[in-house]
């Protein structure tokens, strides 16, 4: 009897059974939580280098683009005109031209430009040639710039139409300017820029002034 008693007894043993249950079911549930966890984490680092990548890609085709620089003639200054009979250029004397030229820079970033180039010519003769210096046309600022042509005369009194425009008062003569350099945005985006200027003007003899003029701009970038 006193055995029966003793196997009843014994069923009531395996509660430790039960405590491992339990800390299965506990590092299960801290498993997915971390799980969780590292999902969030790695949810969050994309979508801030998505977001970073998208304002870097907003910033390159807006701010850091690269724009056309503008370059403007303004107007001429005629000077050291000396006239035979208030219609001819006087031969041996060389006449100026101060052009007044300015160069808009939309960018974020200076442009820096080499020599400058400006040729004028009448009736497709070269009159006149001038080189300017360097330099630099600061972000978002406008450079003005005078430069002084000087006009051979003795070429504009040996083209045969020259009488012919002199008797109406006005002479047509063209100019070429062009201007070359770089666009650096922090060292990383590096654009060469060239701005080309063909201007068609008309030269009222008398008040040694210009009456029209007429320009077109091309920028190669």
């Amino acid at each position: 009897m006193a055995t029966v008693e003793k196997d009843q007894v014994r069923p009531l043993a395996p509660a430790t059974d039960r405590l491992s249950s339990d800390d299965d079911e506990t590092a299960l549930r801290h498993a997915r939580s971390s799980k969780r966890t590292c999902i969030k984490c790695c949810g969050c680092v994309t979508a801030l280098l998505l977001i970073t990548a998208i304002v870097i890609i907003i910033l390159i085709f807006t701010v850091f683009r690269v724009k056309e620089p503008k370059i403007k003639l303004n107007g001429f200054t005629i000077t050291r005109l000396e006239l035979i009979n208030g219609t001819i250029p006087k031969p041996g004397v060389n006449m100026s031209l101060i052009v007044d030229v300015s160069v808009k820079n939309p960018n974020v970033a200076s442009f820096k430009y080499r020599n400058t180039t400006t040729n004028l010519y009448y009736r497709g003769t070269l009159v006149g040639e001038v080189r300017g210096p360097p330099g630099r046309a600061k972000a978002r600022r406008t450079l003005q710039m005078n430069i002084t042509v000087d006009v051979i005369t003795d070429r504009l009194l040996s083209n045969p139409n020259l009488m012919t425009d002199a008797a109406t008062g006005l002479l047509t003569m063209d100019s070429y300017s062009k201007i070359g350099g770089r666009v650096n945005i922090l060292n990383i985006f590096k654009r060469h820029v060239t701005v080309k200027m063909n201007c068609t003007m008309r030269v009222n003899i008398s008040s040694q002034a210009i009456d029209e003029q007429k320009c077109k701009r091309k920028v190669d970038i």
